[in-house]
């Protein structure tokens, strides 16, 4: 697969990030910020993590 799933893992965080943005401008419950915040921190972490060279590589 390659670089694919990082690639996808990135564009996800980066959508999500926009998304975060997006509710807390529009007044959202913090509770649906913090969890869109969170998945966005998440899904950065795990495209990163994926490009590192590794024991498989």
């Amino acid at each position: 697969m390659g670089p694919v799933l990082p690639t996808l893992l990135l564009i996800l965080a980066g959508l999500l990030v926009g998304g975060t943005w997006s509710l807390h401008r529009q007044g959202a419950p913090r509770g649906a910020v913090v969890i869109t915040g969170l998945l966005a921190v998440l899904a950065t972490i795990g495209g990163v993590l994926w490009l590192l060279p590794g024991e498989g590589s």
